[in-house]
């Protein structure tokens, strides 16, 4: 196969193959100037290099299409990752850091790149295809996130970046497995209490208020320009108000998570509800139904899709609310307290774990909610093959 072809078809292929064999050029070259600080001073770097190398140069030659390669190139990927992690453990086992004179390594680590650019290229692929294994779909991001983190810990300990400034994934993960007691009394706080009341009361709420303003129309003239007032008002504003109205516990928190989350339930839901066409309304109307049975049976279902989607909008916005809700006020526990303490502590570390737990929770919450919404809404057109 030729090079214009291979181009022209698989160029992550290519452009990892041509990155690598710089990377096998320079070290070397490197390593003749100043002797036993190249790329092969390590005794482990050497046969892992090699195997991703052929793992590209194969991909480029061949470039095989279909789940099977995706997988055994990703863990090509994988077995090639730990030879910059190697290089920068023997380096800081010496005292100094790689630093940007180490030429060929960054080298390796963008051709790395390219690798795991056509590996995700062949999994999303095979995740497309009609039949392919659920866990292959979610194999994709779970890999593009893996690298992402490991982009984050070889540039910040091959650079030396201080931790103050940004603590590499490693050194967050030991603190989260050495707080895990204080980091599940800030979720229990933050999360279990003012997150979910402050949701539920904001949801269910700004719900029956849009069945009451389609019932009644004058409503909508009056009380939606009102949301739209209170959506602008900013948050760092109404927490303390908050706070000194409902005291200093998850109250005045759930309180703000309820202002937050109201309006964009009940604006998506009124959406919802005037999406039904009038051909459907005139349809019920023909057979007799009442108000509540044309509700029941026809718009609400229609409404689904927008009633989920501020559902998934208000997931995001409720965490945030109670987090910076507690930095203008709450017991010594919860995210938003760590966070404000352990910033003017210097512990930067605890500051990411505490981040980290805010995430993986948020994203946890809003993937139920997805699910819930492809178990109900299963019959939309975004859902058809």
């Amino acid at each position: 196969m030729s090079l214009a072809r291979v181009w022209r078809h698989e160029p992550a292929a290519l452009l990892a193959a041509l990155c690598l064999l710089a990377a096998l050029a320079l070290p070397l070259a490197h390593s003749a100037q100043e002797g036993s600080h190249g790329w092969f001073s390590h005794p482990q770097l050497p046969l892992v290099w090699m195997i991703a190398f052929l793992a590209a140069a194969g991909q480029a030659a061949l470039a095989p299409r279909g789940r099977r390669a995706g997988l055994l190139l990703a863990a090509a990927c994988v077995v090639g990752a730990w030879a910059p992690l190697a290089a920068i453990g023997a380096h800081r086992a010496e005292g100094s850091t790689l630093g940007i004179q180490a030429v060929g390594i960054w080298v390796y680590v963008i051709g790395l790149g390219f690798l795991v650019w056509r590996a995700l290229s062949l999994l999303s692929d095979a995740a497309a295809e009609r039949g392919a294994p659920r866990a292959l779909g979610l194999l994709v991001p779970g890999l593009f996130g893996a690298w992402l983190l490991y982009l984050w810990q070889v540039g910040v300990t091959g650079f030396g970046v201080p931790s103050v400034l940004l603590p590499s994934p490693a050194q967050i993960a030991t603190v989260f497995l050495g707080a895990t007691g204080t980091l599940w009394a800030d979720f229990y706080q933050t999360f279990l209490k003012s997150v979910v009341a402050g949701y539920a009361l904001g949801c269910g709420s700004g719900f029956l208020v849009a069945l009451l303003v389609d019932r009644v129309p004058f409503l909508q003239r009056g009380l939606l320009p009102l949301g739209n007032f209170v959506s602008a008002l900013p948050i760092v504003g109404v927490a303390p108000i908050m706070v000194m109205w409902f005291g200093f516990d998850w109250q005045s928190k759930a309180a703000v998570v309820v202002i937050m989350t109201f309006f964009p339930m009940l604006v998506n839901t009124i959406a919802g509800l005037h999406a039904t066409a009038a051909m459907e309304r005139d349809l019920m109307r023909s057979y007799g139904a009442s108000y509540l049975q044309t509700l029941a049976r026809v718009r609400l279902p229609n409404a689904l899709p927008f009633i989920f989607n501020a559902l998934k909008i208000n997931s995001t916005l409720a965490l945030i609310g109670a987090i910076v809700a507690e930095f203008f006020g709450t017991p010594i526990v919860g995210m938003g307290f760590r966070i404000s303490t352990e910033i003017g502590r210097m512990n930067v570390e605890m500051v990411w774990a505490t981040i980290a737990v805010a995430a993986v929770s948020g994203s946890l919450f809003y993937g139920l909610l997805a699910l819930a919404e492809r178990a109900t809404t299963f019959w939309h057109p975004s859902y058809r093959q």
